[in-house]
Formats: C-alpha cells, sequence, structure tokens
C-alpha cells in the first residue's frame, strides 16, 4: 500500500474513482460514497453500508443488486462525516426508509448518529443496526459493546437481499438484527499494515509470534502467542467461536474465512481445508462458505474467522443472488432496481445542510469577529500540525495511530472553511468551520470537534472575549458530553476538558489572558493523569491495559489546545477585537 498511492491525501478519492471507472456498470461516485449506478424501485427500502476506508471490498465494494444501495466512504480507516451520510441516504432513499448498517465504533456511531437525526428532519426515516461480531473486543456478557469486523459482510447481506425481495423497513431491521445476534468473529494478525505514504506498519508483530483478537483499523490484538502451524492457527479460531455458538442455533454454519489483505488465496484455502475438517469433527454442517479478501485492513498480514449460525429464514436470505463489483452469488435478482439508464422520476431529497445560494455578508463588526475566528483557528490548525506525529504516537499504542493526521485534516479544512465564510460573519464563519471540521477529519474527534464549533458559533457575535469566556467554556464541555456520552475518568478529551472548564468558571478576576493560562495549565497536568486511567470507551477500549502509563491522545490535543489559546490571548491582550 506505500507504493501505488498517488497523493496519500487524496488516495480515497482516487481509488473510488478507480472503481466507479471499472464498475461503472454497477456503482457510480457521488459526494460523500459510492451508489448504484441505477437507482432504486420505489418504494424498496435502501440499505446503506459504510465505514471508514481502507477495508475493500468493505464498504465501496458491498454496492449493488441484492446487497447495499449506497455506502458512506470516510477516509483511511477513519469514520465518514455526517453530512457524507447525509448526502448518500439522500440519494439512495427511494421512499420506504434506509436500514443504516455499520461496525460499532465510537466515530461512526457519533456521525451516523448526527445523519439520522438531520435525515428525520428531512423526512427520511432511518433504522440503525450496529454490527457487533468481534468476540475479542469485550466479553459475551458486554456483546452490545462489541465492535463490528469481518461479520459485517453477514449483516449487510442478509439486510440486502431482505430489501432486494421488497420486505418493509420492518422486516428488515429484524432480519439484520437477527443476522447479528447470530455472527461471531475472531482475527489473527502476523504482520500490521502500512497507511498509504507511510513508510512504517502501525504495528509489528514480534517474529515467531502471532496476534490474536486485532482490530481492523491498525489497532493491536488483545494477546500475543507463539506462532502456529496451519492446524493450530484453526484451533487458535474455532475454539473461542465455537465456545460462543449462539442460543438456539442448529448444526448448519456459514463460515466465512477472511485474508486481512496480504494472505493469498492459496495459504487461505489451505487455512479452510483445516478449519472445515475442525467444524465437521464438532458436527457441523457447513453451509455455502466464504473464502477470500472480504473486510481488510489494508495489507495487513493476518485472517479473521466468521461463523454465521442461521435458521431457515436467514439461510435463503444468504443464499440470494447479489452482484457488486467485489462479491456475487448467482441466481436470479428480484427486481428491485428502478428504470437502467436514468434517475428515478421521483424528485430526489438533497442535504439540508446545502444552502441554495450565497450568503448574504455580514455587518462590518460581524465580520471583523470572523477574522479572528480565522485566526484562533489557524493558531490551532498550527498548534496541531506541529503535535501531529506525536499525537499520532500516542493514538497507536492501544487506536490506529491516526488521532495526529486527523486532527490535522480537520483544523485545516476548518481554517480554510471559515476563511471563505468571513463574509458571512463570525457565526457563519464557525459554523462552515464546524462541518468542514467534522467532514475532513472524520472519526470521533471530527465529531467532537464539529459539536465544540458549533457550540461556540452563536457566542461569538456579541460581547467581548472576558464576557463569553464562561459561557463558551460550558458550551464546549457539554457538546462533547452530551455527543459522546462519556464522563470524567472515561480516558477521553473529557478528562483534560472539565478542569479546564472549571479553571475558567472559577476565576474571580484578572485578564482572559490570565484565566485562560491558569485553566490551559489545569487541563496540561489533567492529560497528563490520564496515564493512571484506562479507557472506557471507544477504539482503546478493548486495549484498555496497553493503554496504562500512557495519556489519552484526545486529552492531550485539547490539553495543547488550550495552551495555544492562552499563548494567543496574552499576545493579542489590549487589542480592539479581543
Amino acid at each position: 500500500m506505500t507504493t501505488v498511492v498517488g497523493d496519500p491525501e487524496h488516495f480515497v478519492d482516487e481509488a473510488l474513482a478507480g472503481l466507479c471507472a471499472v464498475h461503472a456498470d454497477l456503482v457510480r461516485r457521488v459526494d460523500g460514497g459510492v451508489v448504484r449506478a441505477h437507482p432504486l424501485a420505489e418504494g424498496h427500502v435502501a440499505v446503506v453500508i459504510g465505514g471508514g476506508s481502507g477495508h475493500y471490498p468493505a464498504f465501496a465494494g458491498l454496492v449493488g443488486e441484492g446487497l447495499a444501495a449506497g455506502a458512506v466512504c470516510g477516509n483511511i480507516f477513519a469514520s465518514p462525516s455526517a453530512r457524507q451520510a447525509v448526502d448518500v441516504i439522500s440519494e439512495v432513499e427511494a421512499g420506504a426508509g434506509v436500514l443504516l448498517s455499520y461496525g460499532n465504533y465510537a466515530g461512526d456511531v457519533l456521525h451516523f448518529g448526527e445523519a439520522v437525526q438531520r435525515l428525520s428532519t428531512m423526512g427520511i426515516e432511518v433504522r440503525t443496526v450496529l454490527v457487533t461480531d468481534d468476540i475479542a473486543s469485550a466479553p459475551a456478557s458486554q456483546a452490545g459493546q462489541r465492535r463490528g469486523i469481518a461479520g459485517d459482510l453477514v449483516v449487510f447481506k442478509i439486510a440486502g437481499a431482505a430489501a432486494e425481495r421488497g420486505a418493509d423497513l420492518d422486516s428488515v431491521e429484524r432480519l439484520a438484527q437477527a443476522a447479528n445476534a447470530r455472527t461471531r468473529t475472531l482475527g489473527i494478525a502476523f504482520g500490521g499494515c502500512t497507511l498509504p505514504g507511510a513508510s512504517e506498519p502501525l504495528f509489528r508483530v514480534a517474529e515467531g509470534m502471532m496476534s490474536i483478537g486485532l482490530g481492523i483499523h491498525g489497532e493491536p490484538a488483545i494477546t500475543d502467542v507463539p506462532l502456529a502451524d496451519v492446524d493450530g492457527i484453526a484451533d487458535a479460531l474455532i475454539g473461542p467461536l465455537l465456545d460462543e455458538r449462539p442460543d438456539g442455533a442448529d448444526d448448519r454454519v456459514v463460515p466465512l474465512l477472511n485474508s486481512l489483505g496480504s494472505i493469498g488465496d492459496e495459504e487461505l484455502f489451505v487455512l479452510y481445508n483445516a478449519v472445515a475438517r475442525r467444524l465437521e469433527a464438532h458436527g457441523v454442517r457447513i453451509m455455502e462458505p466464504e473464502c477470500g479478501r472480504l473486510v481488510t485492513s489494508l495489507d495487513m498480514s493476518g485472517v479473521s474467522l466468521t461463523l454465521f449460525w442461521p435458521d431457515d429464514e436467514l439461510a435463503g436470505l444468504w443464499t440470494d443472488a447479489a452482484h457488486t463489483p467485489a462479491y456475487r452469488k448467482p441466481g436470479a435478482l428480484r427486481g428491485a432496481v428502478g428504470g437502467r439508464g436514468s434517475r428515478s422520476s421521483r424528485p430526489r431529497v438533497h442535504s439540508a445542510q446545502s444552502p441554495s445560494g450565497p450568503l448574504a455578508d455580514a455587518s462590518p463588526s460581524s465580520i471583523m469577529r470572523a477574522t479572528v475566528v480565522v485566526e484562533v483557528l489557524t493558531t490551532i490548525r498550527d498548534e496541531l500540525m506541529a503535535a501531529e506525529d506525536e499525537l499520532g504516537r500516542l493514538d497507536q499504542v492501544a487506536g490506529d495511530g491516526d488521532h495526529g493526521i486527523g486532527m490535522t485534516r480537520g483544523s485545516t479544512a476548518a481554517v480554510e472553511a471559515a476563511t471563505a465564510a468571513t463574509t458571512s460573519g463570525a457565526s457563519a464563519a464557525l459554523q462552515a468551520a464546524a462541518e468542514a471540521w467534522s467532514d475532513r477529519a472524520g472519526g470521533t474527534s471530527g465529531a467532537l470537534w464539529g459539536a465544540i464549533l458549533r457550540s461556540l458559533a452563536p457566542l461569538v457575535e456579541h460581547g467581548s472575549l472576558s464576557t463569553m469566556l464562561d459561557d463558551a467554556a460550558r458550551a464546549a464541555v457539554s457538546a462533547v458530553s452530551d455527543l459522546g456520552g462519556a464522563v470524567v475518568g472515561d480516558k477521553t478529551m473529557l478528562d483534560s476538558m472539565v478542569p479546564w472548564r472549571d479553571a475558567i468558571l472559577a476565576s474571580t478576576g484578572g485578564s482572559a489572558a490570565a484565566t485562560l493560562h491558569t485553566a490551559a495549565d489545569a487541563a496540561a497536568s489533567a492529560a497528563a493523569s490520564t496515564s493512571a486511567l484506562t479507557p472506557q470507551r471507544g477504539r482503546a477500549r478493548p486495549l484498555a491495559e496497553r493503554s496504562l502509563g500512557h495519556a489519552d491522545p484526545g486529552a492531550q490535543s485539547f490539553a495543547l489546545i488550550a495552551a495555544a489559546l492562552a499563548r494567543l490571548a496574552s499576545s493579542t491582550e489590549g487589542h480592539p477585537s479581543s
């Protein structure tokens, strides 16, 4: 993945453009992802899937008849933004509602959840089914907290087949939930993956070892054990999966043996042979298996095994025909597609976020405040760019290492958007910055910083920094806690934000600059203290013990921003716009 990349910043866009060029008869590019080349027939449920890129054939390669109507595609390993999801769903919905399905990751939950709220105001009903198949990411007693990995394909296929048959939204949702409840996955890595343009993998597996329980975003695995032969690998995968055989399952199982990237087909066939023998020895009857690259992690050296235990209804849907760029099952399709070669005649719904025309110019005072907004955002961007590598290394301890680059991308996009909106005033500039940060950064941090900037937009039109500081601190913390649901002690950005807010609220006088310096010191101390905590949320949670001794990257990046803002306040103290 580091050889043929073009511009790493545009890797996803270029890859999706190439996919649509090769498979123009099946898919077409839209803002936010890809959709079927031919629209759904009126009155059919639209199944929409999505997540970060880097997992092909998930997600864009699974768009087509018998499967998804559209895929929302974020940056590499980063959740798509709410705006992307709204745009894709608006493009494909056909009047019968939308089933939205994706892996259970914090960033995806935040962005897609916001999209569902926006779509509801537009009159589009969306139901959500989270995929939670990874048995290594949480115990069975906390199955709802598990992340989604290669079991994505099972849930997407069942939902897509039901929608293709013409099932209503209630039925499609019920069947997708049933498929998720009967799907279990476990993965093993022999080596890490490398982001496009990077020179080193996100993690390494020691020579002679294999890592069990890895994630699909470059997250390290749960435990390392000595490298086994093919029979030992099969045993390591099958034993824990059979221990979690769903209640009520009969003797039928659909095995999905998945390459995470660099394991070739013939190696997979060798392993599948060992897996099949063991399943049969356990009295299991194998039904329509899959073996190949199903849900990958760029060039990761590794495999995962998924066991799907269908009942009669689910078994019939699993065998239904499908035709997408990367996944095909033979058979006659049932005709959910509308008129070929043309768009539906029904007027399409467009995002409520898209302005109908240029915004009017604001007052001179508001425009001056907008220039201050741009200056503040530029200061934040410069601080984050300088710390990008440090934040990435910190995130790599128990996550996927993308926090630094995500924060840089988001803040850079925010500066550009606010600059373009300056003449529309301070509030409009912050609103534009919020949307751009969320859209470009993706991931949990993108959603949270978008929410922070949106919460501040109503406050910037009136009053001085000193008079609005308390309200801004309250609004920022509330935006993060309300959206993310975390509390102090969960090892998140809130662990440094709340002490920062409290220091501001406790200030009894003095300049805004002095207050911000005191608050920045509180944030820095609190961020450092997160090294003693274990994460309770997000991608780092499955590797909680590994994160001990390391500060939370979100808390640390907030502390850096707080310090930069304090320095900026000192340098501009006494300026009329301050």
